[in-house]
Parts: structure tokens; C-alpha cells; sequence
């Protein structure tokens, strides 16, 4: 029997279970039934666990080295964040997915929401597309379906904490009572996009629950909330606000920074760290089709050694001609480097900000530049786009960032890239009988 949605769009979102751990279990089924968390950059805190490590009360962002005796006590696997591996399982996903239907909206590395039309009995569809994924990639998802993007995320958190849907709830085919009686058993606090803090300001007001908000008065809100938590009700209620955004909008800046494995002194190494994170930064900004008419680079000390002389820096160029060019931001970042840097001070963490974005075929054209050397530019950077797509991103790189990088990220315990990376793939012994 297929199911009736009475006319109302069917927009689902699928979002992968604890997605970090996840990908590491696809590789390692030792990992099954096992507590496991995986941890931020430089091994700081935890970003992902287990459904097993949630059961121990172990927050995120709980710094790692508060949690050694507890994971001694119960066996807790700690692993470091493997982002190539996360990014690759990702685009594995989002193609599958992708396959159900021409809207489709990536939101995140672990979840998109797919526009499902008319078909008939997407409920079904919702449990094909958790199946093949399974399948396919060894991933568990939640699939949640619902007339507005906001009612499939609350869709989807109950298919996800209720064992009885089996990882599908179709909001459409409740019937009202039914779904007001499972929206008065949900806490405010998870409907998408009120947060923490909007919680507590709508429990002041007596709204603790979704159906309370549902029911909540325009007027009412306008008085305390922004026209956010407005669009939130009228999503609540079945009024599409929030459009499927198939391309994400340019962004208008980029950053890339990083914290340093070690305490970082000499200025040629910052000089590395730097050209580096600029080398991520601009692949992102060619990626959008983009320039950059300004670089913001800045540096920092440790802010939690208080007993360490603490400095923190920045400083915004422009750049002379609008620009993706790798070389040409390189030479702006690190003269602005040059301008801030002081020496004697053990520097934890450097960031690249590309500002003043605009369209690479939009913008306007600069009478005095070289027509010859910007085709140069342009030819040279896009084979080096096409070289690290092929080879890997680290294949080819400026001497400035150097070899050794003895600054950079500390990973104690990275699985392999199984997916990425020629040298890391498992290796299968087999004896002959």
C-alpha cells in the first residue's frame, strides 16, 4: 500500500549515525560494539563517538586528557581524525544518495536533504536509500521525510532515537492527532535552529516541547526573537521557508588555520605553516570559481599557558590585482607575515582569511594588467588543480612550505587511508593449500 503525502512536497534529509566513527568501523570491525571517540586536531578533544561512548556520559569537546583514566577503566578506542578518509566516504554518500532524485542539497559532510517529488511511496524510497547505503558503503543512516526542511530534521531525529521506525519516519502520512501527540514528547531544544540559549529564552515563555512552538502566536515571538525563530514556526506548520539550495552560494570569505603540533619559534616555520594553509584556502577559493581582492594573515600564542609571554597578531593586504593565483597571494601572505611577526614567542596557531571575494569571470577588468601573464597564471593553476585532483593534494607544492614541517598536526593515532592513498591501502596475506 503506498503512502499519501495530501499534496505536501516530500523533502527528506538523511544523515549518517556518529559519521567520524562510522567510516573508521567500515575498515576496522574490531571496532563493533567497542566505545570509541575520535579526536580533534593535535589529539585536543573529542568530535565524534560512539553510541557506546555516549552511554558513559562522555560529552563532545571533552579535552582527551581528562578522559585517560576513563578509557583505561572500559577499554574507550581513541582515534585521530582521519579527514581524508571522512571526505572521500562523504562524496561516496552524497553520490549514492544523489541517485534518488535531481535536488538534491549536501549540508554537511554527514547529511543532505533530497527534494523526493511525487514518487510513489517514499516512505519505501526512505528505507531503499538507508538500505543501499548500508550496503553499498557499510554506513548507517537516519532518514527523515516531511513537507519543509525543518519538519525532516525533526523527522529525522526520531527515526534515529525510536528503534519502532526502523531509521524512516515519514512525517507526511501521520495523521494530525498522531503527530501532534509525537511533537508534544520533543524538547524544544531540537527543533533546527533554536539552540541552547533559544531554548531557555522559550521555556521562560512556558514553550518546552516542538507542538508548544508549533502553536506559538507570530505575534508572541516577534516580541523576543528574530525573524529566524518567525520562519521556524511557519516551518513547524507545514510553510516551506527554506528553499533546497542545489549549489551552495560563494562564500564571501575563506579561512584556513590550524593549531601546531609543537611550539612554533622561527619565523621560516611559520613562513611554512602559512604558505601551507593558503595552498587549502585558495584550492577552495578556484573550486567557487572565485578571487581574492585581500589576504588577512594572522598569528597567535598559546592563550592557555598563561605563564608563556602571549602574543596575537593579524594584518589585512590588499592584493594589487584581484587574484587565485597561489604564487601571487603566497608573496602578499607572507610579507604581511613579515609585518607581524616577533620573534621570542612560542606561537600556537597561524590562519590565511581570503577576503573581498569576487566572481573570477564577473569582476571587472584592471587597465594596467599583463593580458599574457594572467593567461600564464591561469594555465599554470590549473594544472596544478589537475595534478593534485589526480595525485593527491600534497604532490606538488611551493618550496616555501617546505619538506619536514615539523610544526604541523599531530595525529598519534591515524587509521590509514584506505580510500586514498596507494600506500596505506590493507594488505591480504594468503597461504597456498
Amino acid at each position: 500500500m503506498g503512502d499519501t503525502s495530501g499534496g505536501r512536497q516530500n523533502i527528506a534529509l538523511i544523515d549518517a549515525n556518529n559519521f567520524y566513527v562510522s567510516c573508521e568501523r567500515v575498515f576496522n570491525p574490531n571496532l563493533w560494539r567497542k566505545p570509541v571517540l575520535v579526536l580533534s586536531n593535535n589529539d585536543g578533544c573529542v568530535v565524534a563517538r560512539s553510541n557506546e561512548l555516549k552511554a558513559l556520559g562522555v560529552k563532545m569537546g571533552e579535552p582527551w586528557f581528562r578522559l585517560r583514566d576513563l578509557a583505561q577503566q572500559h577499554g574507550i578506542v581513541a582515534l585521530s581524525s582521519n579527514y581524508a578518509l571522512y571526505a572521500d566516504m562523504s562524496q561516496r554518500m552524497m553520490t549514492l544518495l544523489g541517485r534518488f532524485t535531481l535536488c538534491q542539497e549536501i549540508y554537511s559532510i554527514d547529511e543532505c536533504f533530497l527534494d523526493l517529488g511525487n514518487q510513489h511511496d517514499v516512505t519505501h524510497v526512505g528505507q531503499t536509500m538507508r538500505r543501499e547505503v548500508a550496503d553499498w558503503l557499510g554506513l548507517p543512516v537516519g532518514v527523515g521525510i516531511a513537507s519543509t526542511k525543518t519538519l525532516a530534521k525533526l523527522a529525522n531525529h526520531v527515526a534515529k532515537k525510536r528503534p519502532s521506525y526502523k531509521g524512516v519516519c515519514n512525517f507526511n502520512i501521520m495523521g494530525s492527532d498522531d503527530l501532534e501527540r509525537l511533537l508534544l514528547e520533543i524538547d524544544v531544544a531540537e527543533v533546527w535552529g533554536v539552540g541552547p540559549r533559544g531554548a531557555e529564552r522559550l521555556r521562560t515563555l512556558g514553550i518546552t516541547n516542538v507542538l508548544a512552538l508549533r502553536q506559538a502566536g507570530a505575534r508572541r515571538l516577534r516580541m523576543g526573537f528574530s525573524v529566524v525563530m518567525d520562519r521556524i514556526v511557519q516551518e513547524l506548520n507545514g510553510i516551506s521557508c527554506l528553499p533546497l539550495e542545489m549549489a551552495p552560494p560563494p562564500r564571501q570569505q575563506i579561512q584556513s588555520s590550524r593549531s601546531f603540533g609543537l611550539p612554533v619559534y622561527k619565523q621560516e616555520e611559520l613562513i611554512e605553516a602559512i604558505l601551507s594553509f593558503l595552498r587549502r584556502g585558495v584550492r577552495r577559493l578556484r573550486k567557487q570559481a572565485s578571487v581574492a581582492g585581500a589576504v588577512h594573515v594572522f598569528i597567535q600564542t598559546n592563550p592557555f599557558r598563561e605563564r608563556d609571554p602571549q602574543y596575537r597578531q593579524g594584518v589585512t593586504l590588499p592584493v594589487p590585482t584581484p587574484s587565485a593565483d597561489e604564487l601571487q597571494l603566497g608573496r602578499v601572505s607572507t610579507h604581511g607575515l613579515a609585518l607581524i611577526y616577533r620573534p621570542g614567542y612560542a606561537y600556537h596557531k597561524a590562519g590565511v582569511i581570503l577576503m573581498e571575494l569576487e566572481s573570477a569571470s564577473g569582476r571587472q577588468g584592471d587597465l594596467f594588467a599583463d593580458p599574457v601573464a594572467e593567461r600564464k597564471s591561469a594555465a599554470l593553476m590549473s594544472t596544478l588543480d589537475a595534478l593534485r585532483q589526480r595525485f593527491g593534494q600534497d604532490i606538488i607544492r611551493v618550496a616555501g612550505e617546505g619538506t619536514h614541517q615539523r610544526w604541523a598536526t599531530k595525529s598519534g593515532n591515524r587509521s590509514p587511508r584506505y580510500t586514498t592513498c596507494w600506500s596505506e591501502l590493507p594488505v591480504v596475506h594468503a597461504d597456498w593449500l
